[in-house]
């Protein structure tokens, strides 16, 4: 789905983002949103099943498990697309030009997306577990294991107890280990890595609270964790897809502890003190 705006990703945001929650048929109208992008306002309800090969009560169905009241109101949505300008041409004989395009136009998809489905009433349920945690096991795999060290050293940075184990089996260990006001940050783009959802799921059985942070509304993670941080559902093609969720999820780390430091300001500002003398001394 071809995005003229920043509205535009976030619809497409949080489309994406649901997807795993709909019926096949439901999926297929979905699929047939995303493809139409803008041109959405010129079609009716029964084009949309046509084109789909379902019924039309099966996409109001549709609109309506994606968060809309309907179809009408999906048309509107997109029709806030098609008012703006389509982006600029692509040079067709540079493909590194091509490459960095499409790269930039991910991102932003990614970042414009984030707005409509990091739910703030989580995100600040979610601070203020971690702000009342005695310990924190974060987690996370394959290319999400970046953000888990990135979140491990900001949350450390703040003050807060954490272990981040690299391997899964020590991780699951610290998780199971972990009291009840505890926490376990899960981080997995897919939210059904088995190494992570292990890891949660052993926190959760010791009592524990569990943060997670994916890219899909509904996944194993997401039924195993008490806090669901929804940060990208996008789909992309050549691999952007993981590159895009990552800085989507590096964006909701940053908005994560920015909001716990806003809880306790005074004891945020004592640890980054602490944390600006440790890297000074590491600087030329």
């Amino acid at each position: 789905m071809e995005q003229n705006s920043e509205s535009g990703g976030r619809l497409a945001a949080r489309i994406r983002a649901r997807l795993p929650e709909l019926r096949e048929t439901e999926a297929r109208v979905a699929r047939v949103v995303l493809d139409q992008g803008p041109a959405l306002v010129h079609l009716s309800v029964s084009d949309v099943a046509a084109l789909a090969g379902t019924a039309s009560s099966t996409v109001v169905r549709a609109c309506q498990r994606l968060g809309f009241r309907g179809f009408q109101e999906l048309k509107i949505e997109a029709a806030r697309i098609a008012a703006d300008p389509p982006p600029p041409p692509q040079t067709a004989d540079d493909p590194a030009a091509q490459a960095l395009t499409a790269t930039v136009r991910a991102s932003r998809e990614a970042l414009d997306g984030l707005a409509a489905t990091l739910d703030t009433t989580v995100l600040a349920a979610a601070a203020a577990a971690l702000r009342a945690a005695p310990r924190v096991v974060v987690a996370g795999a394959g290319l999400s294991a970046a953000v888990a060290l990135d979140v491990a050293y900001r949350l450390r940075a703040l003050g807060c107890p954490v272990d981040a184990p690299s391997d899964p089996l020590t991780a699951q260990l610290a998780a199971g280990q972990l009291p009840p006001d505890g926490v376990c940050l899960a981080i997995s783009h897919t939210g059904a890595t088995r190494t992570t959802v292990d890891t949660a799921r052993r926190a959760r059985t010791a009592g524990a609270a569990v943060i997670a942070l994916t890219s899909y509304a509904r996944s194993p993670l997401s039924e195993s964790s008490t806090h669901v941080l929804v940060a990208g559902g996008q789909d992309l093609v050549f691999g952007l897809e993981t590159s895009a969720s990552r800085i989507a999820h590096l964006a909701a780390v940053d908005a994560l502890t920015a909001t716990l430091m806003s809880l306790s300001p005074d004891a945020a500002r004592h640890h980054l003190d602490l944390s600006a003398d440790v890297t000074a001394d590491h600087a030329y």
